[in-house]
């Protein structure tokens, strides 16, 4: 949860923001910070490139977390939690990676260790993960990024 709050006080923005209000925010800062306005200065432009960049990943990271985005692709995640096979997770710092049989990726944000724990004890992880962490937690796919990587 850390690190959605970081990526929201980066953007200035509630944990209500909504699509429109991320792109304007996002808009608004990218004026304000986009190094070629600051070609006569050169730290001032290395600032605003860094700047940027935290404001370009936390608007990223914020729209593929936001509930529009989920409604959206809600279809695709229903489909792979419910018939594709887990073939691997990883847990660091209350976020958990699963890894599906189709190919999906996502990433669970805020899941405490205690559900990790029992995640990696159940039986069938699968049925587990179902009842206790696949609409429990915020959620984003991690898929087109892992891709784009490659």
């Amino acid at each position: 949860m850390r690190r959605i709050l970081n990526h929201r006080k980066v953007l200035g923005v509630s944990e209500t923001a909504e699509l429109k209000e991320l792109k304007t925010v996002y808009r608004n800062l990218m004026k304000d910070w986009h190094p070629d306005k600051f070609q006569d200065n050169p730290e001032e432009k290395q600032e605003a490139e860094e700047k940027s960049k935290k404001i370009i990943e936390s608007y990223h990271f914020l729209v593929s977390i936001a509930p529009e985005t989920r409604t959206q692709t809600m279809d695709a995640y229903v489909e792979t939690t419910n018939n594709a096979g887990i073939l691997d997770f990883e847990y660091k710092s209350e976020i958990l990676s699963i890894s599906f049989s189709d190919g999906m990726v996502y990433e669970y944000y805020g899941v405490p260790k205690a559900i990790y724990i029992k995640l990696i004890n159940a039986e069938t992880p699968a049925r587990f993960a179902r009842r206790h962490i696949y609409h429990a937690y915020v959620y984003r796919s991690m898929s087109r990024q892992v891709a784009e990587m490659q």
